[in-house]
């Protein structure tokens, strides 16, 4: 009983946290403007929308996948029921006559009567059907006991109470939108207008879900919310908890070998024996192989980076940008990376939507579509993403769950292929200039390089000066920057001077806006723009030298590390 009850309050705390996230922000507009959807406010109506939502994404979690198989039905059909079913009540609302006529056949059904407290369950069922929501360990849990008939009163305990922690944000939301709607004269004299508009938003809705054009934003979690969901969900006591509760037992290491989870906690900064590689059970299909055959890993020279990801998890897209450039980079050179296709949802195993997926986000490596779970759970699997570094002799050396811990885990790779390759130590792998500048964090968790590090102020906005140039392979902050963990974020007058050597300059930001970077030595100047999606931008591309630049950025972009090439 007392593990349930800490499962019940992570659960709770975790379905807060996500839905404060960006993941949110497809179903947001209908959520804001539920209350006058039907010609009138409803006091009522946000509370039978958000409980419609939380409904249908708690009863399809946990029986989606089995319904579907059961009845012979394509995977992704709720998926699309919902978009289909938004759109269908948005245009009722845009469009009154048609409106009326949808209405008709529910005039007389009772309970869920197609009136304003029945359209909104409706609505809200549908909401339910396409809320995907940012993965932690335990949305993983769930989604994964569920795919695998491992159901029990724990697992829907817990599904419910990530449900009711998703639902209190937004019944916020919706009565917040109500607030704002009721006190303003404009809507109330033009709610039959707000009504119209309200059906355009619904229908805009579906078609932002149905193309994915909000994953850039939703891409965009701040720091203090990924920090709270990784210190509430992945911890030692909560481990334990879902280890219980799905009844898992990782395998026996090799003698003198880490668990995964002990190489985890130890940090990935150095190889580590954790014991030998598991194999790849139960794949139904491979992408991005010759003639689809199947990757051995017994029969691969070099190392070899396994990496679970599900194509809709938000973190999951964050690591992309990581993955593929060392694909280009390290391919050639001898490292393998296997990326297994574990899904979140059931429309995620429709090896149509992975292949449109590893399309629109460049991955070219081997896909192994996991949709039983079985190398999931070989692996002694968590949730997404995650990968294990195995060495060529099948050990593996490295495992992180989570985002982060790039730079450790590029070193690594490099370490491998140079053990394996002793007749080109002195050749760079990466093709990176001889020399070059280290990577160089301007967060202050990793802060090494900065001039006036003297001056950092933590977590508060801070006005810096610095009258010198940096010495070599230094920066220093000039303008206002506030300075968190991972990243600083531009305020005004920001910018950053750099005194490095190296032929390419990257620095991966988050955020929108414009760069301007001028070179001191001849004076040009280029402009970057930052398209509010977290990856590397190019800041110099040409041939190795030694220069200063001054980077000059707009209010509001986050900037986390450069790198050198």
């Amino acid at each position: 009983m007392p593990h349930m009850i800490t499962l019940t309050i992570v659960g709770f705390l975790s379905g807060i946290i996500t839905a404060l996230s960006p993941c949110v922000l497809p179903v947001l507009p209908a959520i804001l403007t539920s209350s006058v959807q039907d010609g009138a406010t409803s006091r009522r109506r946000p509370l039978i929308v958000v409980l419609g939502l939380v409904t249908s994404f708690a009863f399809f979690t946990l029986l989606g996948g089995l319904l579907l198989s059961s009845l012979g039905l394509p995977d992704d059909l709720l998926r699309w029921a919902g978009i289909i079913i938004l759109a269908i009540v948005g245009l009722g609302l845009a469009i009154p006559p048609l409106g009326e006529l949808l209405q008709r056949p529910f005039e007389r059904i009772r309970p869920i009567q197609m009136d304003r407290d029945g359209n909104g369950f409706v609505m809200g069922l549908a909401l339910g059907l396409v809320f995907v929501p940012c993965a932690g360990p335990i949305l993983a849990s769930i989604t994964v006991l569920a795919a695998t008939n491992g159901f029990s009163w724990g697992l829907v305990t817990l599904t419910l109470s990530f449900a009711a922690g998703i639902a209190i944000p937004l019944l916020g939301f919706g009565l917040a939108g109500q607030a704002m709607g009721s006190r303003i004269s404009f809507v109330r004299e033009r709610l039959n207008a707000i009504r119209i508009g309200s059906g355009v938003v619904l229908m805009l809705t579906a078609l932002v879900i149905a193309t994915n054009i909000a994953e850039p934003l939703q891409r965009w979690v701040p720091g203090v919310l990924a920090s709270a969901q990784e210190a509430i969900e992945d911890n030692d006591t909560v481990r334990t908890e879902l280890d219980d509760l799905q009844g898992r037992e990782e395998q026996t290491a090799a003698v003198g070998a880490m668990t995964f989870d002990e190489c985890e906690d130890a940090g990935g900064d150095v190889l580590r024996n954790c014991g030998p590689a598991r194999d790849l059970p139960g794949i139904q299909e491979w992408l991005n192989t010759p003639d689809g055959e199947a990757v051995d890993l017994d029969n691969l020279d070099g190392p070899v980076l396994i990496d679970f990801w599900t194509y809709s998890c938000i973190n999951c897209q964050r690591t992309f940008p990581y993955i593929t450039e060392w694909d280009d980079r390290y391919r050639d050179e001898g490292l393998t990376i296997v990326g297994v296709h574990s899904p979140e949802f059931a429309f995620e195993k429709e090896v149509g939507n992975v292949e449109d997926a590893a399309e629109r986000y460049g991955i070219e490596y081997p896909i192994a579509i996991d949709n039983d779970f079985e190398t999931w759970r070989e692996w002694d699997q968590r949730f997404w993403p995650a990968h294990y570094l195995v060495d060529s002799s099948g050990t593996v050396v490295q495992v992180h769950y989570g985002e982060g811990a790039y730079d450790d885990t590029e070193r690594l790779i490099q370490e491998l292929l140079d053990s394996d390759q002793q007749d080109v130590v002195e050749a760079d792998p990466g093709n990176h200039t001889s020399g070059r500048t280290h990577e160089t964090y301007v967060g202050y968790g990793r802060l090494e390089y900065a001039e006036n590090e003297d001056q950092v102020v933590r977590d508060e906005p801070t006005t810096y000066t610095y009258g010198s140039t940096p010495g070599e392979d230094m920066f220093a902050y000039r303008g206002e920057w506030t300075l968190t963990d991972e990243y600083a974020l531009a305020g005004a007058d920001a910018s950053l001077t750099l005194n490095y050597y190296a032929a390419d300059v990257h620095l991966v930001m988050a955020g929108e806006g414009t760069v301007t970077v001028t070179s001191q030595s001849t004076g040009e100047t280029t402009e970057v723009v930052v398209d509010g999606t977290s990856d590397r931008y190019d800041l110099v591309l040409g041939e190795p030298e030694r220069d200063v630049i001054d980077i000059e950025f707009e209010e509001g972009i986050e900037v986390y590390a450069f790198t050198f090439g």
